[in-house]
């Protein structure tokens, strides 16, 4: 399990390697507004495409572009990959999908997280940049 912020910069290069790694990977939001503030908007926005069956491709495309997080951006995104756009804007800013990202913050508080990315591996928590043991450990798992 990674909790992570979509405009957290290890982050997305902790994405970009887990590519590289056949594993099954459950995602958490955990956006830390002090240093993000648009990493509750793209939150927000991933759970909105998840309401239409484009969780990953949302997900994916708000890491491989950081620097445009404003709604403009999203709502392109989302056009890209064929979302409704009403109902798109809808879902972002609906109750359900708020409560949705406070849950896996709220989650990742009382887990223990105490900064983005935090790894979980069979329920041990492996905060920030991944070190190379913990690399190897990943493809271990996945071979």
């Amino acid at each position: 399990m990674v909790y992570g912020d979509y405009e957290c910069p290890f982050c997305a290069a902790l994405e970009a390697r887990l590519e590289t790694v056949t594993l099954r990977v459950a995602f958490r939001h955990f956006p830390i507004r002090g240093s993000h503030p648009r990493a509750w908007a793209a939150a927000c926005a991933a759970e909105a495409a998840a309401a239409q069956a484009a969780f990953w491709p949302m997900h994916d495309a708000l890491f491989a572009d950081q620097g445009r997080l404003e709604d403009p951006h999203l709502w392109a995104r989302a056009e890209r990959l064929g979302l409704d756009l009403e109902r798109f804007d809808a879902d972002r800013r609906s109750d359900a999908v708020l409560a949705r990202v406070k849950a896996d913050f709220r989650g990742g508080l009382r887990a223990g997280v105490p900064t983005t990315p935090t790894l979980f591996i069979a329920g041990e928590r492996h905060p920030g940049r991944p070190d190379e043991a913990l690399w190897r450990r990943l493809a271990n798992l996945a071979a």
